[in-house]
């Protein structure tokens, strides 16, 4: 399903959540030319429908950025297209859809699956996609950035992108599997409204980690590029980092003036949902937080590795964890 080039380059930042791409999507938005957007898979629901706050403190409905994103791409936001967006997702943007839509991409008859259902029609794949990269063209020029970053995580959404003929870079951001599900089983709150955030044990983790990270590799092994960063080389020498990422999206080596050693200097973002970290400005520290080596209880950090353990060693990971 091959489509126009896009003026727009497209960064999807892919993994389970808490493994760090909230921080690096933060990092990479204050590169000249490029533009974090959040996790536009929740832009749908969180946004438009319930007006939560963009990164920037305003409500969705309300910032001047978004409004004109809405604006360029659909003539405005309506809670139609969103609701439209969202049953669209339910049909196609699956996990247990990536088989399906990675033989697609491999160019074969997609077959039966997920209980011997086809694949949807390839017309609601291709509005779902062409949503999206009329979003992403209409913030990249709203930004006045030649490339956007999305966010949200999900290996599905990706492979929807790839298989409708996005021109996407997937960058596949790893943390070690005992510090993702620590995070997961902790208690966190969410800024916008003060609920607690989702927790999940550490078994259920470790399945959605193995998951998620099979998924991307799937992805890689389909001729998308994909790009592989672990959150702890990111936190250990971010501008060497940055500096490869940047490259391989076709922009000239950047300034990196808002990194002051283990220090970064963070602005206004307008990114749609995600961490809570979007919400800060002004100096932060990159630092590891490696508190689930003493806080973790043991049996969960055996469970964990027991669960994960080959794509643990893949991603260069110790099996010791005190």
């Amino acid at each position: 399903m091959p489509t126009s080039p896009s003026p727009v380059r497209v960064v999807f930042l892919g993994g389970l959540g808490r493994s760090g791409t909230t921080l690096l999507e933060r990092l990479l938005g204050e590169v000249p030319g490029i533009a974090a957007l959040g996790e536009v898979v929740h832009l749908w629901e969180r946004g438009v429908l319930a007006g939560e706050a963009c990164g920037c403190g305003e409500p969705f409905g309300a910032c001047p950025f978004w409004l004109q994103v809405g604006d360029r791409a659909f003539g405005g936001w309506s809670r139609e297209r969103a609701e439209r967006m969202l049953a669209l997702r339910w049909r196609v943007d699956r996990t247990r859809r990536i088989p399906a839509l990675a033989a697609l991409l491999a160019g074969e008859e997609t077959g039966t699956g997920d209980g011997g259902r086809l694949l949807e029609e390839p017309t609601e794949l291709e509005e779902y996609a062409a949503a999206y990269r009329r979003l992403y063209d209409a913030a990249g020029e709203a930004a006045g950035r030649s490339v956007v970053v999305d966010s949200s995580k999900h290996a599905s959404l990706a492979f929807c992108l790839a298989a409708a003929g996005t021109d996407v870079h997937v960058v596949h951001v790893v943390r070690d599997p005992r510090a993702v599900a620590h995070s997961w089983h902790r208690r966190v709150s969410r800024p916008e409204d003060g609920a607690h955030m989702t927790r999940w044990p550490p078994a259920r983790t470790s399945l959605h980690w193995l998951a998620q990270n099979l998924g991307l590799e799937l992805l890689a092994r389909r001729g998308v590029p994909v790009t592989r960063v672990r959150y702890e080389d990111l936190l250990a020498d971010p501008a060497r980092i940055l500096g490869q990422l940047v490259g391989g999206f076709g922009l000239r080596p950047p300034p990196l003036g808002f990194l002051d050693g283990g220090t970064a200097e963070l602005s206004p973002a307008h990114t749609v949902s995600g961490n809570p970290m979007r919400f800060t400005v002004g100096r932060v520290e990159l630092a590891r937080d490696d508190r689930w080596r003493t806080s973790a209880p043991s049996r969960h950090l055996r469970l964990v590795t027991a669960l994960t353990w080959p794509l643990m060693i893949r991603y260069d990971y110790s099996w010791r964890f005190r």
